[in-house]
């Protein structure tokens, strides 16, 4: 089947970015994911409050973490807590994944992106295989949680996050990791995200083929004005179900 000149195959797997592909922030706040937090403190004594904790995050994460992700690395998110609470001198009574969790269901407590559930349910039954590459400051774990939640019916091979593995999109080394994780050719691979350079054309340069989840919904992390047409093939669609419709009609060609 051919779409605006591109030749398609069905693909074997399909890897999903997360955060305005499957996920949906509407707005973030760091506060209300530490006044969440500061109750399960067992050690104070310094007796921070609210607003210590912010400046020293605010210095950590603003002035040296974005430093390393600008060049495409990234720090794991536990790390820098650390960092924050050890400086601090803060003990809690949660494990780190427990502290990730409380922190993000407060900063931001998300839902699916429209007929993302739909989608999923389609590439399940369909036997189309999936997994999730983030950038993302939270472990894999956390995020695994989270997608368990929103998306229920998810079978995801495998959820990979920057937090965990250094390198953060448009890097191409985690597309070429999730190639060896799934034990294909990279062409057999399709990846959906929403952002026209870490998504479409890094997942391009690792040999998969992209999908540009062009969403009309406002992301309050992107500045869509900033952003232009991926400059590689790749498919744009708008909603999930155009994809779904796609996927439907290279099916039927396949019968």
């Amino acid at each position: 089947m051919t779409i605006n000149g591109i030749k398609l195959t069905l693909p074997k797997m399909i890897i999903f970015d997360q955060g305005h592909t499957l996920h949906y922030e509407s707005d973030w706040d760091s506060r209300r994911g530490d006044a969440a937090l500061l109750p399960y403190a067992v050690k104070n004594p310094g007796d921070c409050t609210l607003d210590d904790i912010r400046r020293t995050s605010d210095f950590v994460y603003g002035t040296h973490i974005k430093k390393i992700r600008d060049l495409s690395y990234d720090v794991g998110g536990r790390v820098c807590n650390k960092v924050v609470y050890d400086y601090l001198g803060l003990e809690f009574s949660l494990t780190p994944l427990e502290m990730e969790c409380v922190f993000w269901d407060a900063a931001s407590p998300g839902t699916i992106m429209p007929d993302a559930d739909k989608l999923i349910d389609f590439i399940n039954a369909a036997g189309i295989r999936s997994a999730v590459i983030s950038n993302l400051l939270f472990s894999g774990e956390a995020l695994a949680r989270r997608l368990g939640k929103i998306l229920p019916r998810n079978k995801f091979e495998f959820i990979m996050t920057s937090s965990d593995y250094i390198c953060r999109k448009p890097h191409t080394m985690m597309f070429e990791i999730a190639v060896r994780k799934s034990g294909l050719e990279p062409s057999q691979i399709w990846y959906c995200g929403d952002n026209p350079k870490a998504d479409v054309e890094a997942s391009s340069r690792a040999g998969m083929f992209p999908v540009w989840y062009d969403s009309s919904l406002p992301c309050h992390y992107r500045n869509g004005a900033d952003e232009r047409a991926p400059a590689c093939p790749h498919i744009h669609v708008r909603e999930h179900g155009e994809l779904i419709d796609i996927l439907e009609r290279l099916i039927r060609n396949c019968e």
